[in-house]
């Protein structure tokens, strides 16, 4: 959910949760797979527990404290949807750790008793011997409370460490304070981040199983066509001028004996090798060769019909590939079992797995090249693979995808395929670049620990204007806020504001056709705050839940982007008066200057949105929410005009090459609109993407942007045609405003097929 919830007083039915519930049991019950049945059930009940908390009166849905009896800052257990369970992710029975703990420090296995133990000198010395060593991990925040709290009784915060104690107290008996023990130091992410640990990568590995079209085809090539072959060469012995003579000549009583070892050689192959079917099938040349010979073994004369499929069966099994013996014959079949023989990724994988094992399990691989080196001598032995057999790609990929690198690198080589994904590791370093502003090294690394674990909690469902719990506001970190300097360096400011630039640009060079996700947004602000650089990033709204308000911090980036584009392509294009925008701002920020309890929303900005999504998006529907919403993003460009005008990023490749990756995504987008009967999305995420284009293109010399919409027509028919008869309003329109021209009111040019090219339609889109 957003980080402010942009809505008026709402309030949420049980209809959700239910059907989430139905869903699950459905899953539960008929799913094919064992482990998806049984999280389906592990989820079922969660959403029973949403139910009967909400019966019960003990949720508060849409507030940031959701669970009666829990302050803010206690981490919820949260469902899909934002939805609480009514329960909180440190709760729960004891895990193995704190039994152990219970067991080591001789007290009951309680929490009170724990927290009570951590209270006392051997209890402080445990926790102290923990930060100097750095082995512990924290799952959830509240895990570092106990490490905060001994930090700051050894650093002679004795003031700070009794409120923090006074605070936490009364949870003592129902959360999971005590840290979790590691074997080390967690890695420094400021150099490298990961995607997958290597433990995570041994069992994705381990989930692999034998494919089971190739294990058929190595058993039809290893066992079956050989078998064949010996029945053919058999009846190949009754031949006669090249016939088959069946029974017109009695058989020899030797030929019988070999056939008949011949047949019970095959009941044992049958037994063993279940994968293929193809030879029990009669109609199959091997059936044909196999039933006429259980025939005349068990002494019985062939019909005629079995004795016209027996030679043909025959003539072409020697027509396709040539007498058994013979050089084409021979050479086919050494192709054939230099094929069988070739390890099976399954095999491999499981080496692979082995070699991982080895490895530090709860961190990324550093080197991936030692274990997908191919097979040594010493493991052929072992497991019988074949010496040098190589790995192979898909077992590549799963190690690939725990390569600790720098966030650059794994971008580059495809670890990071997109926004989503990147947004998914930058809490790592983002966690490393704010705890620098600590300057006592073991307390660096319980913040950081704490962050990583806070990025973990999940967003909750917040109406009426509520806002998400930031980290500042747990108790530990409350503590030591004191701790943290502002100096110049790595550890202030400007490191987090040099973090935040690279992560800009390499988020918007990196997926330059992509809405940056709010995740991603969500740790901009955080670095933007340590910065303290003021920047107004904003996050995508929820179409579903909007409720016609925007706060102030859009007001202000949309004024941010009008100093950036005024006069430019963009402005012109999407009909946007920045001036106009500029002079609401003042007025704005000048009346929340003369309230004395400030303002939370822009009311011009909402209207301004209101009045440019067009008389269809005064009714409410998801879709003039969207609309609404959409037109906010246009005004703001969505964070980009804050990431290069405030922030300052400055992308490598330069923007009209940006703008030409975003029109290929544009094309493929809407490809996939073709034949979909549900194309809506897809041209959702094409309008996003030509915005961004325009965007690019906008910060381009007027000589380099005529290029570009001269050659976007070449361009487009390099894609199916559908893709250039779905976008010729889009590209007609692009080539009205850069001859000067402008649309109307509706998007539309007064003469012409010419349409602005956005997303979100209550009438049914153009595109379609």
């Amino acid at each position: 959910m957003n980080d402010d919830a942009e809505q008026q007083p709402l309030t949420v039915a049980p209809s959700y949760p239910e059907g989430q519930l139905a869903k699950a049991f459905v899953t539960a019950l008929t799913h094919e797979d064992a482990g998806v049945r049984h999280r389906a059930e592990v989820r079922g009940q969660r959403w029973r527990e949403v139910l009967a908390a909400l019966a019960a009166g003990r949720l508060s849905v849409g507030s940031r404290t959701p669970v009666v009896g829990l302050p803010p800052w206690v981490t919820p257990e949260v469902m899909r949807g934002g939805f609480a369970t009514g329960s909180a992710s440190a709760g729960g029975p004891l895990r193995s750790h704190e039994t152990e703990a219970a067991r080591t420090f001789g007290v009951p296995a309680r929490r009170r008793a724990l927290f009570a133990y951590c209270l006392t000198e051997p209890g402080l010395a445990w926790l102290w011997a923990r930060l100097d060593s750095g082995g512990y991990e924290v799952g959830v925040p509240e895990e570092a409370a106990l490490l905060t709290m001994a930090w700051l009784v050894r650093r002679g915060e004795t003031g700070a460490a009794l409120d923090l104690v006074a605070e936490l107290e009364p949870f003592a008996d129902r959360l999971r304070f005590l840290p979790r023990p590691a074997d080390g130091p967690a890695p420094d992410a400021t150099a490298a981040v990961h995607r997958h640990t290597a433990s995570e990568a041994v069992d994705a590995l381990a989930r692999r199983r034998p494919n089971a079209a190739v294990e058929t085809q190595r058993e039809a090539l290893a066992v079956w066509q050989p078998f064949a072959d010996e029945l053919l060469i058999h009846w190949l012995r009754t031949a006669h001028d090249g016939d088959v003579l069946g029974l017109a000549l009695a058989p020899e009583a030797n030929w019988l004996a070999q056939g008949e070892a011949l047949l019970g050689r095959y009941r044992v192959l049958a037994a063993e090798h279940t994968l293929c079917s193809k030879h029990r099938d009669p109609k199959e040349n091997l059936g044909i060769l196999r039933g006429a010979l259980e025939e005349v073994v068990a002494g019985r004369p062939l019909e005629a019909r079995r004795l016209g499929l027996l030679r043909h069966a025959v003539r072409s099994m020697v027509r396709r590939r040539g007498l058994p013996g013979s050089a084409a014959h021979t050479a086919l079949r050494h192709r054939q079992a230099e094929q069988a023989a070739l390890p099976s990724h399954h095999a491999l994988a499981r080496l692979v797995s082995r070699r991982l094992a080895a490895l530090p399990p709860e961190t990324g691989i550093t080197d991936i090249a030692p274990p997908l080196r191919p097979v040594d001598e010493e493991e052929s032995r072992e497991t019988g693979l074949p010496i040098g057999a190589v790995v192979p790609a898909t077992v590549s990929k799963v190690v690939g995808s725990a390569l600790s690198a720098p966030i650059g690198t794994l971008v580059e080589r495809g670890v990071i395929p997109s926004a989503e994904v990147m947004a998914e590791l930058v809490p790592q370093l983002v966690a490393a670049t704010t705890a620098h502003a600590y300057g006592d090294a073991a307390l660096r690394a319980v913040m950081a620990a704490n962050y990583r674990a806070f990025r973990n909690r999940r967003s909750l469902l917040l109406l009426n204007l509520e806002r998400q719990v930031r980290v500042e506001e747990l108790p530990w970190v409350r503590a030591v806020s004191r701790q943290r300097s502002a100096a110049p360096g790595t550890s202030g400011g400007e490191g987090a504001l040099s973090v935040l630039r690279h992560l800009g640009e390499l988020a918007v060079q990196a997926f330059p056709g992509t809405l940056l996700p709010n995740p991603l947004i969500r740790e901009f602000g955080v670095l933007d705050r340590q910065g303290d650089l003021g920047a107004p990033f904003v996050e995508e709204l929820a179409a579903d839940i909007f409720m016609g308000t925007f706060s102030p911090k859009f007001l202000k980036a949309a004024r941010v982007a009008g100093e950036l584009l005024g006069g430019t392509l963009y402005e012109r294009y999407y009909g946007i008066d920045y001036a106009a925008i500029r002079n609401l701002a003042i007025v704005e920020t000048g009346e929340a200057l003369s309230r004395s309890s400030g303002t939370r929303t822009s009311p011009g900005f909402a209207r301004l949105c209101a009045e440019r999504a067009g008389p269809a998006s005064r009714a409410w529907s998801v879709a003039a929410n969207g609309m609404v919403i959409e037109q906010a993003q246009i005004l703001t460009t969505h964070n980009l005009a804050t990431l290069v005008h405030r922030v300052g990023i400055t992308p490598g490749v330069g923007w009209a090459d940006l703008a030409r990756l975003c029109f290929a995504t544009v094309c493929r987008l809407t490809a996939r609109v073709h034949r979909d009967p549900r194309p809506l999305g897809a041209i959702k995420d094409a309008a996003y993407a030509w915005r961004q284009m325009v965007f690019h293109l906008s910060l381009c010399p007027p000589q380099e942007q005529r290029r570009f919409i001269a050659g976007i027509e070449e361009e487009t028919a390099r894609h199916p045609a559908h893709v250039a008869t779905r976008l010729a309003p889009a590209l007609a329109g692009m080539a009205l405003v850069g001859e000067g021209g402008t649309f109307g009111r509706d998007g539309a040019a007064d003469s012409g097929r010419a349409r602005r090219f956005v997303g979100w339609s209550t009438d049914g889109h153009w595109m379609r």
